[in-house]
């Protein structure tokens, strides 16, 4: 395994594998990709003749890695962007934890909302066993701890997430209304209608890519809003992280996503996501589309 284009051909192998890991484990798609990213550096690094089993290897340094992103001094973090096609019914959140990893993408912001109200330890434990079937004895390892106290870590994590609320949000049906109520006020150029919809303090933020842009109050908004009628005239109501969206499709191409943070009926922030890049990353189109 020395030869380092097998070493590497090998890695590709297992990068889908360990994306997911980092993915579950972190609950951002940008996270995950720096930490599968260090898992390859560590391999570079290695002496990956004494490797016996060279995918329990990655697993264990993903995992590890991950756990110091999640232990380290709370940062910044980008909102993931995770996208779901606007269903009737709303996911379930209070279903056993067994139930929602069984049930793959239709449940991945369910998911990810209540892990948050884990430790980091719980949150290894967890997902490793109850999502990729790891064993305890290589948890153990990964949390430098027992097996014993690896499984005592994942019941607990069971039972917490099992017990848990999921943040208050707006009803999809109120979410719904206030969305499609934006885009058509939008369409129409309703200043006032815009105004209604939105918290004075409302702000938001606009990720282009190579630019960012920042916009705070609600008649700057609404403004703004009014200047991109066209975009508002070909959304889609999608969900983001659970939280209601569009998606603005031009030309059979998806050239933006914007969520809604909303409290009681005012929206108070919207973020859009425009980088051309970051939406093909995403696959929003595909998911729309589904």
């Amino acid at each position: 395994m020395t030869d380092p284009r097998i070493l590497a051909r090998r890695f590709e192998t297992e990068r889908p594998r360990l994306r997911a890991i980092a993915t579950k484990l972190l609950g951002s798609a940008d996270d995950a990709a720096d930490a599968v990213q260090e898992t390859w550096l560590r391999l570079q690094h290695s002496d990956a003749d004494g490797i016996d089993n060279l995918g329990a290897w990655l697993t264990t340094v993903v995992s590890r890695v991950s756990l110091d992103l999640l232990r380290a001094p709370r940062r910044t973090r980008e909102r993931s962007w995770q996208v779901e096609p606007w269903r009737d019914e709303p996911i379930a959140v209070s279903a056993d934890p067994a139930e929602l990893t069984a049930q793959s993408d239709q449940v991945s912001v369910a998911l990810l909302i209540l892990l948050e109200t884990l430790s980091p330890a719980e949150r290894i434990a967890f997902v490793l066993h109850d999502i990729f079937d790891q064993p305890f004895d290589e948890i153990a390892i990964v949390l430098d701890r027992s097996p014993d106290a690896a499984r005592q870590l994942a019941s607990r994590a069971r039972r917490r997430v099992r017990d848990a609320d999921e943040p208050p949000r707006p009803s999809r049906e109120r979410g719904r209304r206030i969305v499609e109520a934006w885009l058509a006020a939008a369409q129409d150029g309703n200043i006032g209608a815009l105004l209604a919809l939105l918290d004075d303090g409302a702000v938001l933020h606009a990720d282009y890519g190579t630019t960012t842009h920042f916009v705070e109050g609600a008649r700057s908004i609404a403004e703004q809003a009014v200047l991109s009628g066209r975009l508002a005239a070909h959304s889609v109501p999608i969900l983001i992280d659970g939280r209601p969206g569009v998606a603005a499709v031009m030309n059979a191409r998806v050239v933006s996503i914007m969520s809604f943070d909303i409290e009681g009926d005012r929206i108070v922030e919207l973020e859009v996501l425009a980088d051309p890049k970051r939406l093909e990353a995403l696959g929003v189109h595909e998911i729309i589309n589904a």
